[in-house]
């Protein structure tokens, strides 16, 4: 039987990343004991009849900084927000601000036309405009009923 070291701030790491994706991922930073936190961008997704409409909330990032790749099943966003922070007189500065980069993929709930998906990046909020597959807009689904016995 092997010996397992015991590290009790892991195990409140993992507890706090459990109750942030029960939440949803708007954090701050737990200073004292999880330096590595990734943030994710928050993601908003409706359905229309001809597309699906993905907004994403990015600020404080250039459009040149991201990187957006669109599968027909998937949405695959990186990025990365650069630190501006300058310190004059040897002053202290504190920052809640997270920089670095991140990553996310958002699955589709249909497929759409990847080739003609439109963007429009403005304020911090991406926009984007995915376009269902001709196959998904005609979908039709028969729903099959079942008489009671009496």
């Amino acid at each position: 039987m092997a010996l397992v070291r015991y590290k009790p701030w892991q195990e409140l790491n993992a507890l706090e990343r459990h109750i942030n994706r029960l939440l949803g991922d708007t954090r701050v930073p737990f200073a004292q004991f999880d330096r590595d936190f990734i943030k994710v961008p928050a993601a908003e997704l409706h359905e229309t009849d001809d597309a699906l409409h993905l907004l994403l909330e990015l600020p404080g990032i250039d459009a040149k900084d991201l990187d957006i790749q669109v599968t027909q099943d998937a949405v695959h966003i990186s990025g990365e927000r650069k630190s501006e922070t300058k310190t004059e007189n040897n002053g202290t500065t504190r920052s809640e601000f997270y920089y670095g980069k991140f990553q996310r993929v958002i699955p589709l709930s249909a497929r759409i036309q990847n080739t003609n998906v439109t963007a429009d990046y403005k304020d911090g909020i991406l926009n984007l405009t995915l376009p269902k597959s001709e196959q998904e807009k005609n979908k039709v689904v028969k729903v099959n009923l079942e008489q009671p016995t009496a």
